[in-house]
C-alpha cells in the first residue's frame, strides 16, 4: 500500500492527489493508494497518516532526505511503537534540491582539489623519498 499524504498548497490540487496521479499515470502503479490530503505540515502529515499505519509491518518515508528525516523523527515523537517499524525508504541525494546544488557541488570540487593536492604531494615526495606531511607516517 502507498499512502500519499498532502494537503492543498496552491492552487486547487492536494499534493497527495499530484502524487496519486503521477504513480499511476507516470509509474504505472496499480496496487492500493490511500490518500490524507487534509495535512498542511510535516507534523500534520504524520499525524494525520497514523491511522493507516497502524496495520502495516513496515513504514518507509519518501521525500527528499531533510523531509523524510523530519518526518521520521515526528513520527519517533508521536508513535514510538510505529516508529519501531521504519525501514529507509527512497530518498533523494544531497545538493538534488536546486538552491542546494552550487554548494553541494563546491563542496564536491574543493574535496576533490585537495584529493589531487595531496596525491602530487604523494608522487612528488615518492620521486625524492621524502614522506609528506599528513601521510600518517611519524619521524
Amino acid at each position: 500500500m502507498l499512502v500519499f499524504s498532502g494537503g492543498a498548497v496552491a492552487g486547487g490540487a492536494t499534493e497527495a492527489s499530484v502524487m496519486e496521479q503521477y504513480a499511476r499515470i507516470e509509474l504505472g502503479y496499480r496496487g492500493r493508494i490511500e490518500l490524507e490530503e487534509a495535512s498542511r505540515s510535516t507534523w500534520e502529515n504524520v499525524t494525520n497518516v497514523v491511522p493507516l499505519l497502524e496495520a502495516v509491518d513496515v513504514i518507509k518515508f519518501v521525500s527528499n532526505a531533510q523531509h523524510a528525516e523530519k518526518a521520521r523523527a515526528y513520527l519517533w515523537k508521536q508513535r514510538p511503537d510505529l516508529a519501531a517499524r521504519l525501514a529507509p525508504g527512497s530518498e533523494h541525494r544531497f545538493g538534488e534540491d536546486l538552491p542546494l546544488k552550487p554548494a553541494a557541488w563546491t563542496k564536491v570540487a574543493h574535496s576533490r582539489i585537495r584529493r589531487g593536492r595531496f596525491r602530487r604531494a604523494a608522487r612528488q615526495a615518492q620521486q625524492s623519498r621524502v614522506t609528506p606531511i599528513g601521510s600518517g607516517s611519524a619521524a
